[in-house]
């Protein structure tokens, strides 16, 4: 069974950058798709960004052209740099993976999670 542990969140102003990763064990994912979800107080887990094993890559409208989503499958992990980040950007972040090739925002279509890391953005 995978077992994904996010690390890299932390608190930082607007502005600023933060790169988190996720690291996968118990399994290979170099043929899955990963995805980034994030979850704020009182709200739904959204889709973030996520990528395939051939590379191909989706963003959620609010952090297009600000976060980038990577991949390295020769180390079992996932990436996601943050940069530009706002207020709203606050939130826990999730790595998430899912068999096969079809990239989805769904949450219900991954079937392993990690179990998140904050991130805080302050004004």
């Amino acid at each position: 069974q995978v077992q994904l542990v996010e690390s890299g969140g932390g608190s930082v102003q607007a502005g600023g950058s933060l790169r988190l990763s996720c690291a996968a064990s118990g399994g290979t994912i170099n043929r899955n798709t990963l995805g980034w979800f994030r979850q704020a107080p009182g709200k739904e887990r959204d889709f973030v960004a996520g990528i395939t094993w051939s590379d191909e890559t989706s963003y959620a409208d609010s952090v297009k052209g600000r976060f980038t989503i990577s991949r390295d499958n020769a180390k079992n992990a996932v990436y996601l740099q943050m940069n530009s980040l706002k207020p709203e950007d606050t939130a826990v972040y999730y790595c998430a993976t899912k068999a096969g090739r079809v990239l989805v925002a769904v949450r219900n279509s991954y079937a392993y999670w990690g179990q998140g890391t904050q991130v805080t953005v302050s004004s």
